[in-house]
């Protein structure tokens, strides 16, 4: 039996026992959820899973056709509709070859959409929003009884996304959300239209799940909001962003702390303060610039300008001279002029940036940009991304070049290398979130995902850094707690499976985290 744990000053959102999650030879279905977008969609995409798994599905292994395909969708960028529509195109043919097969479409894009995913691809069973989430199982067995489509788009919030359970995809790794939805009205961003107004959790219920993922081994955790830093604005504390990053910190056996994203206008110094005064709060910050030039920083209704913007940057150096900092930017914002693009490009070489995320500018229906006047050309955005991902690249590889021969620190993970197989290399993230490429020399044993190595930089690339053996001495490892649960989870997946009788009871599947197995 297992028992799940949740925490006294939070209310859980049981998922009940589906009968839709057996197939007809009285097996458990399986289910496979795909994630498109942000960190807040994987995050949202842990709870689906979960969800599903305490309903009684059970993940599909890697490249088996599950019975049941969810779709959890973005909608920030203009060729999002047509990589959902490519999607459901496709899955449209196995469901045709797939007895019962069932397809869900969640999150922005659904949301916005509403009933236009089902009349454009009517083969899809389920559409749900941002809202309503742990709807997901009850959609998909009121589908299967009715033999008909089911649509559930709520305009507010349901439940709080983390009372759902969760599977997590990293057992050293969680993502905490600390809020939900945005109170800014930037004239290219759709979704604080999709999910609301800021709604912040309360700092025991974010402390007690950060203790929960701790006590299930992991040793890392990424805070997140839309917008991050404005936490407290619900309960009138504009520095409690800063007090949770000090608290986080504090928290035994918790290693690494960071957050995502951020906003320029709300970034106070009493969260630098806590940056660098925290020792587990990590020398990384994703600062968002979106543009360089103040006269279409303010069409953006971002309410700052650059010289406010590079004041942060200073000061955060100026505490923490290690930090790494990365950014997004938009290119061909409309009426971006040539001299605009170019006050965007002084402020990139000012700035120094680690890494940037850069996008083409494309209209999303419902924002304000999307009927401004002076839309820029496609072809001049293709120049002027260009330009700039060539100064950030070089830019990139420069500040990788200064970390030659240092010694880091790096947490050991899975599947961010893709050629470790043929180049015989582990990866894994640094303090500062660099990816590092690391060599194991023969001989040494091997890290698990979790553990931590200590390597020194022997290559630097725009995108990530090389750690290879000079001598071939073994490698340095610090097992870790994190290691440790990773060992556990792979003994546990190799388990038998449950029998027929059995297939439909829920998998223990934690609501914050972990579970405790108590033999009976």
């Amino acid at each position: 039996m297992a028992l799940i744990m949740t925490t006294p000053s939070s209310s859980p959102t049981l998922i009940a026992p589906s009968a839709a999650a057996l197939g007809i030879d009285g097996r458990a279905r399986t289910y496979e959820v795909r994630t498109f977008g942000c960190q807040m969609n994987v995050h949202d995409s842990e709870r689906l899973s979960g969800s599903l798994e305490s309903a009684g599905y059970v993940r599909a292994d890697a490249g088996e056709d599950a019975d049941v395909v969810v779709i959890n969708t973005c909608a920030v960028r203009d060729n999002a509709a047509g990589k959902l529509y490519g999607t459901l195109g496709h899955l449209k043919s196995r469901k045709d070859k797939h007895d019962g097969m069932q397809i869900a479409v969640g999150g922005c894009l659904a949301q916005m959409d509403k009933e236009a995913v089902q009349q454009k691809a009517p083969w899809v069973d389920v559409v749900f929003g941002t809202h309503n989430m742990g709807s997901l199982p009850s959609l998909l067995e009121r589908a299967r009884h009715n033999g008909d489509a089911e649509l559930e788009i709520l305009e507010s919030l349901e439940i709080f996304p983390s009372t759902l359970p969760t599977k997590r995809d990293s057992v050293h790794s969680g993502w905490v959300s600390i809020s939900v939805g945005c109170n800014n009205t930037c004239t290219f961003c759709i979704v604080p239209s999709l999910r609301g107004k800021e709604k912040d959790r309360r700092p025991g219920d974010i402390l007690n799940e950060i203790r929960l993922l701790v006590d299930d081994g992991a040793i890392e955790v990424t805070l997140l909001g839309q917008n991050v830093n404005s936490y407290g604005v619900e309960f009138g504390d504009r520095q409690a962003f800063g007090k949770l990053l000090r608290a986080a910190g504090e928290i035994e056996g918790l290693e690494r702390v960071r957050f995502t994203s951020p906003h320029p206008a709300a970034f106070t110094d009493d969260v630098i303060d806590a940056m660098a005064e925290t020792p587990a709060v990590m020398p990384q910050l994703h600062m968002p610039l979106q543009s360089g030039s103040d006269r279409i920083l303010k069409a953006m209704r971002r309410s700052y300008r650059s010289e406010k913007f590079l004041g942060i940057l200073d000061r955060v150096r100026e505490r923490i001279p290690n930090a790494a900092i990365t950014t997004d930017i938009i290119v061909g914002f409309p009426g971006e002029t040539e001299e605009d693009f170019e006050e965007t490009m002084r402020v990139v070489e000012q700035a120094r940036f680690a890494s940037a995320f850069t996008f083409q500018y494309s209209i999303r229906e419902g924002t304000p940009a999307a009927t401004m006047p002076d839309q820029v050309p496609k072809e001049i955005v293709q120049t002027r991304y260009e330009r700039l991902a060539a100064l950030q690249d070089r830019i990139s590889r420069e500040e990788n070049e200064k970390q030659l021969g240092r010694e880091l620190q790096v947490l050991v993970s899975t599947g961010e290398g893709k050629k470790d197989a043929e180049t015989h290399r582990l990866t894994g993230r640094a303090e500062d979130n660099r990816l590092v490429h690391f060599e194991v020399p023969a001989g040494s044993a091997v890290p698990r995902p979790g553990d931590v190595v200590s390597v020194v930089v022997t290559h630097a690339a725009p995108f990530h850094l090389l750690a290879d053996s000079v001598d071939g001495a073994p490698l340095r490892i610090r097992r870790t707690r994190a290691g440790d649960a990773w060992d556990r989870s792979q003994a546990e997946s190799c388990a038998v499976p449950a029998p027929a009788s059995e297939a439909g009871t829920p998998r223990a599947v934690s609501l914050g985290l972990p579970t405790l197995r108590i033999g009976v």
